[in-house]
């Protein structure tokens, strides 16, 4: 067997799926949430509520970490052999992506929740009920229901014969994740500045900066996927600049997490967890999706991506069928 040829890349794709291990492990591992429907309330209502949500939720968890085990173990496979099949390539993405699907569907019990509670409150001003179905209901209803439903339409969209449905719905499923996680995370400022006010940003320079990369960052983020999609949704082949520009996304998107993490680290501490904000609270003690901060790894060497960095007789090839774009991706 020839030698592996080791790339910034293929480094990338490692660690990303590592880190995709690590941190599902131990969200579903850390049981400190067990028996919390008891040690954080007395009202017997909110109590089932919250044992359903955590449970309906760790059933999902169990699924993404099955996931990142599959993931895990396809790389270091192909790093050890070598190769691996295009159709069991296929295979195992539309695993990994189902498996994905379930998680994102395990959080339509709080969707639900929230809607019930909204649907019975009494005495509600309308103020209330409008920031309520800003920063709680739509993005949880679309993150748990709408996301994961495009999810199970990518992973059936998958087709070896058909790369130009694979590049489509993977451009639409990316987009849609990018406006998850803005409408999510503004979710969590517009909660906090309906209970704190503007001094929630402007009393720290970190907390600007979060506020602006969130709000304004992620959505012009997502603007430009849907650009992205819209411009590529026909394209047959993943071409040199087609990966440089998901390069630019995924870095992108991988710098948000990485920076409200990083942040925390240099320029945190009690001052701004005992604040009278909880962005840091809520985005470090309750964000499933913090390994996302290691996608800089896999963005960055797709801005360098060339097409000369292929081997000979894969630049005399049209590169229209998955063997070539495999073959491409290696290289």
């Amino acid at each position: 067997m020839a030698q592996q040829k080791v790339t910034p890349l293929k480094i990338g794709l490692l660690i990303v799926t590592v880190a995709y291990f690590l941190f599902n492990a131990h969200g579903l591992f850390n049981l400190s949430w067990v028996g919390e429907w008891n040690r954080l309330t007395t009202n017997h209502t909110l109590s089932f509520e919250i044992f359903i949500e955590d449970v309906s939720a760790t059933v999902g968890m169990a699924f993404r970490f099955a996931a990142s085990i599959i993931a895990v173990t396809a790389v270091i496979y192909y790093f050890s052999k070598g190769t691996l099949s295009t159709n069991k390539i296929y295979k195992i993405l539309k695993v990994i992506i189902v498996f994905e699907a379930i998680y994102w569907f395990g959080l339509a019990t709080t969707t639900g929740v929230e809607i019930r509670n909204l649907a019975v409150a009494h005495h509600l001003t309308l103020t209330t009920v409008l920031n309520s179905v800003a920063s709680t209901n739509i993005p949880d209803l679309i993150e748990s229901i709408a996301f994961p439903i495009i999810l199970l339409v990518l992973a059936y969209k998958l087709n070896p014969n058909k790369l130009n449905q694979a590049i489509k719905w993977s451009l639409i499923t990316g987009t849609l994740l990018v406006f998850v996680f803005w409408l999510t995370n503004t979710g969590i400022w517009i909660d906090i500045l309906i209970a704190d006010g503007t001094k929630a940003i402007t009393n720290y320079a970190v907390n600007t900066v979060a506020f602006t990369s969130t709000v304004v960052g992620l959505l012009a983020l997502a603007i430009y996927a849907s650009w992205l999609t819209i411009s590529y949704r026909k394209v047959n082949a993943l071409t040199e600049v087609l990966l440089k520009k998901v390069g630019v996304a995924i870095t992108a998107l991988g710098l948000f997490f990485l920076w409200n993490y990083l942040t925390w680290i240099f320029f945190g501490g009690n001052y701004l967890w005992n604040s009278d904000q909880v962005w840091y609270a809520w985005f470090l003690g309750h964000n499933l999706d913090l390994w996302m901060l290691s996608l800089p790894l896999l963005g960055i060497p797709l801005l360098f991506f060339k097409e000369n960095m292929v081997s000979e007789t894969a630049q005399k090839r049209i590169c229209t069928t998955d063997e070539c774009v495999l073959e491409t991706l290696k290289s």
